[in-house]
């Protein structure tokens, strides 16, 4: 394991890791909270690598790591083989999209690690490809995510069926009521390791944010990439149409090989393609929904571009974590157009943290400006429509008598605050020295 770490480029424990590790080594159940970026997977992989009997040939996994979308199976997978350098360990991939006849074949070769998103081990159980008869540890990555994508009957589905004498490790980012739920109900006598008791959100990373119409923002789009010239970035979109517009937009403006897109209309492959281009630095932006948001490992993003505001706030903190990882600096750049100042007022909120904000010359210009020219406008029409008022009808103060009987309305027609005592048997009641009260027109 030191020969495996060392080749890794592993020099000092991160605080989940150094937290977790011992723990897990000692058969312990954890449930483990972390900010993304910290160093989540290696300390669940490397206790389960050291506690693996490799000499055993049995017939199911002794250890299964379930996670919420393919793209995070890969990379933990890949995670267990660079840390198992030097050993015949057998870690596979179980995700939905790719063929499950060939990973039936793998799972009968020999498995000693499954790595694998609930809906597809589901499947290679009810076809009992997958026996968990000897499972030993049972680990659920990015908890809330899966179970914030419904993942939740399948998750305790797979568990029933685990031994009972199992270890489990559970660790996320956040622990809403849910994942408290689930660890209480699954797990035996757990400890709590929390490493983000004070801010969900790396400290290493600025965030900003743009008031920006609707209309303009992929116009302030291209002037921010234009300014940052970011060496790596991410653009997050709420929908899978609004990701796939936003790609073939800049795809014209940056070129074909510099921008690429994950979302759930792609097929896996396209998918994979993608990722794998990023990851080895050969395409510059991403664009993509929430299914890239969590556990997405590529070293080089120096930028977050939240296109649209989250439906979540957890999806927030798990969006902009794709950059800032491990102790790297960040920026996340967040899209807000005018209704949707309480979506940042929750995130703001669920992070502890304001964010900045942020301008660009030239956009939003047009928008205040067309405010202005409507106002003026308003005000406009009211002064001439009053101006057609006969002079006779007029009040000294240039109001209309409606308006001037409106603001001289006695305080007993006009409702009043609750706390004004009740006035005689006609239901009035009476003003409070000093004040007036103006009847609703």
């Amino acid at each position: 394991m030191l020969s495996a770490l060392n080749l890794a480029g592993y020099e000092q424990p991160t605080p989940v890791q150094a937290g977790l590790i011992p723990r897990a080594l000692a058969g312990v159940d954890v449930m483990a909270q972390a900010r993304t970026g910290t160093g989540k997977t290696a300390s669940f992989a490397i206790p389960i690598l050291e506690k693996l009997e490799l000499h055993k040939h049995s017939q199911g996994p002794q250890a299964i790591v379930l996670v919420p979308t393919r793209e995070l199976a890969v990379q933990v997978r890949d995670e267990f083989i660079k840390l198992g350098h030097g050993r015949r360990v057998h870690v596979m991939a179980a995700y939905g999209g790719k063929p499950i006849r060939g990973q039936i074949e793998k799972l009968k070769k020999g498995a000693d690690v499954v790595v694998g998103t609930p809906g597809r081990v589901i499947d290679l159980l009810d076809r009992q490809a997958l026996q968990l008869d000897h499972l030993r540890l049972a680990v659920l990555d990015e908890a809330d995510r899966m179970l914030d994508i419904g993942f939740r009957p399948d998750i305790e589905n797979i568990l029933r069926r685990c031994p009972q004498s199992r270890q489990t490790l559970l660790l996320s980012a956040t622990v809403p009521k849910e994942v408290e739920r689930l660890a209480k109900r699954y797990m035996r006598d757990n400890e709590t390791l929390n490493f983000s008791a004070n801010e969900v959100s790396v400290e290493t990373i600025d965030q900003y944010y743009f008031t920006v119409p609707g209309e303009q923002k992929f116009e302030l789009l291209l002037k921010l990439l234009e300014r940052e010239q970011p060496r790596q970035a991410i653009v997050f979109c709420r929908t899978k149409r609004g990701t796939e517009k936003v790609y073939t937009r800049l795809q014209k403006h940056l070129g074909v090989d510099h921008v690429g897109a994950i979302h759930g209309d792609l097929n896996q492959s396209q998918r994979d393609r993608a990722m794998l281009r990023f990851r080895e630095g050969k395409m510059r932006y991403l664009v993509a929904t929430d299914v890239v948001g969590r556990g997405i490992d590529v070293s080089n993003i120096s930028h977050i571009v939240n296109y649209d505001i989250p439906e979540f706030c957890d999806d927030y903190v798990h969006r902009v974590g794709r950059t800032g990882r491990m102790g790297r600096e960040g920026v996340a750049y967040s899209f807000v157009t005018p209704e949707e100042g309480a979506e940042l007022t929750r995130i703001e909120v669920r992070i502890n943290r304001l964010l900045e904000r942020a301008e660009m010359p030239g956009v939003g210009d047009h928008a205040r400006q067309r405010d202005h020219q409507a106002r003026q406008a308003a005000n406009a029409a009211s002064d001439a429509a009053a101006a057609t008022i006969p002079s006779k009808y007029r009040v000294n103060d240039g109001s209309t008598p409606t308006e001037s009987r409106a603001a001289e309305a006695p305080a007993a027609e006009s409702p009043t605050p609750a706390d004004n005592p009740p006035g005689d048997d006609n239901g009035s009641r009476p003003a409070k020295k000093g004040k007036r009260y103006r009847r609703a027109l």
